[in-house]
């Protein structure tokens, strides 16, 4: 019973120091075995531990030997070996003791006195001691090893430098930081031709390109000043035989242990190939493949150049040429021919102006440029312009024809300040187009007012639509009065555009316009129908009876519904036909057959007067004038302008005038003549018989209001709306407008 007892608390004893110690050093170090292993690895080390306290003699080589052994169980953090021998003086004692009692069977008495205190402290020491040594040990053979494994690697590293540095199909070289080669390879020799011996005689600097520019080193000088570790670049070395060589070149720096650069590594790479490929593709991208001139890409690239030059003050000479008609030598002997053809005018243009330095580009199809980079006027742009006509003269023999093909060229000369490339283009385009209007085969200059001019044009056809219905459009009435008392007989109607920008527009300024575009016909239906109401609007304010005299046309005279239009308009306004006159120019009237003629004889028949406007001024039929249903005849201003009151008569305009006057009597009609300016003017066409009188004398074009307010400036006798103080037509005489007005 006893035997039992003191056998459980000695192995307790044990135990607990066991788990007390592997606590204390499980965390220190990591340790390739489990908690298991451990406490069985302690376990045996605590036995050997107390053997040696209670040997006799006391030794303390089992510390030292147990020290050993945990280090040789990777226990290498020192913290392991401070609290292991710390807990030796603290846990260890009791573990003894309790195993001593339990061997004699007496828990408390001990009959061999021992200094267990003095023993204990031995083994602390010899521990330590152990544990040092074998960990000292144990550091020496890991640099040893390293020590090994790093001359290894670094002969290993060597070694392959060796290999690589010998075998490298890439040209290398180190060279110190004064460019002396120290060392090549072969590839390098054999790709500058030299022998390697030879090289290590050179610098950097022998290598060097002659076309090299000074910055091309820049780079190389960052480099060996520190600046910058490593660069690559492109460039181009000089071989032994004296060829150049394009390459591609990696240099790096090597630096001393203190930082500073002591040698650069250069890597270089032969690039010839891929660089006769790369200026192939790009003159291929820049030139036409099927005469070998600059094509646009180049041609705009040397314009963006020039423009961009510092040399603000230089001019530029731009000739812009396209072939007459040549669609249609490809649409007759085909294409394979016109492209010989182009081929064949390419060699002609570059033989006439390379001679003289200037470019020449294929730009498009048919279309060519010659570029005169810094011209001296315009007059040597167009004498380049000429050279290229003339050498376009003579025909083109090929596949055993004469082929004549003609071009038109738009020339243009500036200074590159205040221009750009945009804009020259521009105007290129625009004097090519002139020269094509003007029947090809010739060069047209660029001239700023004619562009000025054209490019107004276009902005009021591209508004004109808005402004109609913006109400940007007013009229404006010119008296028309009989000549024999000067009374007021109508008005004619005068549309006059108020423009945003531009200001008062005169119809002169933009009918034209608007006949091309189309935009006349809703025009002049809108003034049609603001006469009609104004005139409606005077009767009804208690106005005499005014005719309004409305300018139609020739797209009007041509509208299918030109008579449905004007029966509509009076209709609204409520207008009677009578008070209405439309006037057609001269041509327009002659050129008027098949329905334009029944429409006009629909509008007499509806009671609306028709006028020829500018008589006189155009070949007239006047047989066909017999045919036409008119009834007035408005001389041309042109008859009447020339004379004035410090002149004499001209026997030759009186007759002129008298036979247009008698002729528009002869046919049952009135004449008004235009442009009446002065009382002379006035006094010789009435003693011409001229009816009617229409002109600065009696009035400008005005507002409405104003013609309102005539009567009482005293200028123009109204005639009362019947019978009234007007003198009657005499037998055989033409009914002027207050006559018909009457009827």
């Amino acid at each position: 019973m006893g035997r039992n007892g003191s056998g459980s608390t000695a192995g307790s004893g044990r135990d607990r120091f066991v788990d007390a110690w592997a606590r204390a050093i499980g965390g220190t170090s990591y340790v390739p075995m489990s908690s298991a292993a451990l406490s069985e690895l302690l376990r045996g080390l605590t036995d050997q531990l107390i053997a040696a306290l209670s040997a006799r003699p006391f030794s303390a080589d089992s510390a030292r030997r147990v020290g050993a052994a945990l280090v040789d169980a990777h226990f290498l953090n020192p913290d392991a070996l401070s609290r292991t021998v710390a807990l030796l003086g603290t846990e260890f004692a009791g573990a003894v003791d309790a195993q001593a009692d339990a061997r004699r069977g007496q828990p408390t008495a001990d009959p061999e006195p021992r200094d267990t205190a003095g023993r204990i402290a031995g083994l602390q020491g010899a521990l330590a001691s152990g544990y040092t040594w074998a960990l000292r040990r144990r550091t020496l053979d890991d640099q040893e090893q390293a020590w090994d494994a790093l001359a290894a690697a670094q002969a290993q590293a060597e070694a392959r430098f060796r290999a690589v540095f010998a075998s490298a199909a890439i040209g290398i070289g180190i060279a110190d930081i004064s460019g002396r080669i120290l060392e090549a390879n072969q590839a390098l020799a054999d790709l500058l031709g030299y022998p390697i011996e030879e090289l290590r005689q050179l610098t950097v600097w022998d290598l060097s390109h002659p076309d090299d520019e000074p910055s091309s080193w820049d780079g190389y000088q960052q480099v060996i000043g520190g600046e910058v570790d490593y660069i690559r670049r492109n460039r181009r070395y000089r071989r032994r035989d004296g060829s150049t060589v394009y390459t591609e070149m990696t240099l790096s720096l090597l630096r001393d242990r203190d930082g500073r650069p002591r040698y650069t590594v250069a890597m270089i790479q032969d690039v010839t190939d891929r660089q006769r490929l790369h200026a192939r593709l790009r003159h291929e991208a820049r030139h036409d493949p099927l005469t070998g001139l600059p094509n646009r890409r180049l041609f705009l690239e040397r314009m963006n150049e020039l423009f961009a030059a510092t040399d603000r003050d230089r001019r530029v000479g731009l000739c812009y040429l396209d072939l007459d008609d040549f669609k249609v030598v490809n649409d007759t002997l085909g294409h394979d021919l016109g492209d010989r053809l182009l081929a064949a005018i390419a060699a002609r243009l570059e033989v006439a102006v390379s001679r003289l330095g200037h470019f020449v580009a294929r730009i498009g199809g048919d279309e060519f440029v010659v570029l005169v980079s810094d011209s001296t006027d315009t007059e040597q742009v167009v004498g380049v312009a000429r050279d290229v006509l003339a050498a376009l003269e003579a025909p083109v023999p090929i596949a055993g024809q004469e082929l004549t093909v003609g071009a038109s060229v738009g020339v243009v000369e500036r200074a590159v300040r205040g221009s750009d490339v945009e804009d020259m283009m521009k105007a290129a385009d625009t004097t090519l187009f002139w020269a094509k209007s003007a029947g090809g085969r010739r060069w047209a200059l660029f001239d700023e007012d004619r562009h000025a001019r054209e490019v107004t044009r276009y902005t009021l056809s591209a508004t004109m639509p808005a402004a109609l219905e913006r109400g940007e459009f007013v009229v404006e009435y010119q008296p028309l009065v009989r000549l024999a008392d000067r009374a007021l007989l109508g008005v004619e109607a005068l549309v006059r555009w108020q423009h945003p920008t531009l200001g008062r527009l005169l119809p002169d300024q933009f009918i034209e316009v608007a006949e091309a575009s189309g935009l006349i016909v809703p025009l002049g239906r809108w003034v049609l129908a603001e006469a009609c109401r104004q005139a409606r609007s005077w009767q009804r304010d208690g106005e005499p009876d005014l005719v309004v005299s409305v300018n139609l046309s020739v797209r009007q005279i041509h509208q299918p519904d030109l008579a449905d239009t004007v029966r509509d308009v009076l209709r609204q306004t409520g207008l009677e036909p009578r008070l209405l006159q439309l006037e057609l120019t001269e041509s327009a009237v002659m050129d008027t057959t098949g329905e334009p003629i029944r429409m006009l004889r629909a509008l007499v028949a509806m009671g609306v007067r028709i006028a020829i406007d500018d008589f006189g001024t155009g070949y007239s039929n006047f047989a066909y004038l017999c045919d036409l249903p008119v009834h007035n005849l408005k001389l041309a201003a042109q008859f009447i302008e020339g004379l004035w009151d410090s002149q004499p008569a001209d026997p030759a305009r009186d007759r002129i005038v008298a036979t247009l006057v008698g002729l528009a009597h002869g046919l049952g009609l009135s004449a008004t003549a235009e442009g009446v300016e002065t009382a002379a003017q006035e006094a010789w066409l009435r003693d011409l018989g001229c009816d009617c009188g229409q002109g600065w004398l009696f009035g400008r074009p005005v507002p409405a209001e104003e013609i309102g307010r005539m009567p009482r400036q005293g200028e123009i006798v109204r005639v009362p709306r019947q019978g009234g103080t007007g003198r009657a037509p005499s037998q055989g005489e033409a009914a002027p407008l207050d006559a018909a007005a009457a009827n």
